[in-house]
């Protein structure tokens, strides 16, 4: 049976390069993430290593590598079935170096970048292997709520530039195309955001009690429609209106900076590297920022195995994905 190690922490895009110089190489570390306890059948789940057979690569018989068989279910199985990578046709090397680089890509990066620098051959293919690399990214079910400080804010993302002398700041008119992103941070813990149809105090306060518990204290601007978030939690706003952006309450200190700086990391990143994003798609995009933010004290190496990680029961085919309700 094959012995699995993990990569050396704090790699560099180079030193990425140079440990997968192969298929061979990346797919054996592809193996040690998502089977740290050895390899395990997708479908019986067996993981015995007396139950688990390696298959030799014959390439008389078209016998691939990385091919396993369970003697349980009797299946042939591979580290890639399951998963985003599952029937891909670009190298498994490629893939890890992608995965380098939009982890490490502090505002993101570009589909046409990415197909520059892989060398994928087309446009289509890279949109389609970062988007699958966002969907793995994506939390469907999270662990648990956050708790103590909870900052909360919404922003708008796309829609067109207004012309001029119309409204250019503050929050759109109830005509604009934009969409409206609401995010929660907790203070020294994690971020999640959420695309919402419309900012209301019912959607605002469905999206406390689903992620957020009871007891906590949430902070938030002025904005009316917060007000009625009060109730199982402590609700503390600053008046950014009146030139009020911190204050203190005991030893509690009332802001919202930190979820502020944490849409700026998206705007930017919407602005330089992508430009424009649709909002079937946006889910996705706000997916990887929140990866990121919720790694930020990681190597670039350890947010890029931990991404890795979630891609095992994450396999998306292309219809699906570009099909997503719009």
């Amino acid at each position: 049976m094959p012995q699995f190690t993990a990569t050396p922490k704090g790699l560099t895009l180079i030193e990425i390069v140079e440990y997968f110089p192969t298929d061979a190489a990346a797919r054996k570390h592809l193996e040690s993430i998502t089977w740290p306890n050895g390899p395990t059948c997708p479908k019986c789940g067996t993981n015995d290593p007396a139950r688990i057979g390696r298959i030799t690569p014959n390439p008389a018989t078209k016998t691939r590598e990385g091919l396993y068989n369970c003697r349980d279910c009797r299946r042939h199985f591979s580290v890639t079935v399951g998963t985003i990578f599952e029937d891909t046709h670009i190298p498994l090397r490629k893939w890890l170096i992608a995965w380098y680089l939009l982890c490490a890509s502090k505002k993101g990066i570009s589909s046409l970048q990415m197909q520059r620098m892989l060398d994928l051959g087309s446009y289509k293919s890279a949109l389609f292997m970062m988007h699958r690399i966002r969907h793995a990214l994506k939390d469907p079910v999270f662990d648990g709520k956050l708790s103590g400080a909870v900052e909360m804010d919404e922003t708008y993302v796309g829609g067109k530039v207004p012309a001029h002398g119309q409204r250019r700041r503050g929050r759109p008119g109830p005509d604009s195309d934009k969409v409206p992103v609401v995010s929660l941070v907790q203070r020294n813990g994690e971020k999640r955001s959420m695309v919402m149809e419309r900012i209301t105090s019912a959607n605002l306060k469905a999206a406390v009690m689903e992620h957020v518990e009871e007891g906590s204290k949430v902070v938030s601007d002025g904005y009316p429609a917060y007000r009625k978030i009060e109730g199982a939690h402590a609700h503390f706003s600053v008046n950014h209106s009146a030139g009020e952006y911190a204050r203190r309450e005991g030893d509690f200190v009332v802001h919202t900076n930190t979820v502020e700086s944490s849409f700026s990391l998206l705007k930017r990143g919407i602005v330089g590297a992508f430009h424009n994003i649709s909002k079937k798609h946006l889910p996705l995009y706000l997916a990887e920022f929140d990866h990121r933010w919720n790694t930020r004290k990681d190597s670039d190496t350890e947010r890029t195995e931990k991404g890795i990680a979630k891609s095992r029961g994450k396999r998306i085919t292309y219809k699906p994905l570009t099909s997503a309700q719009k």
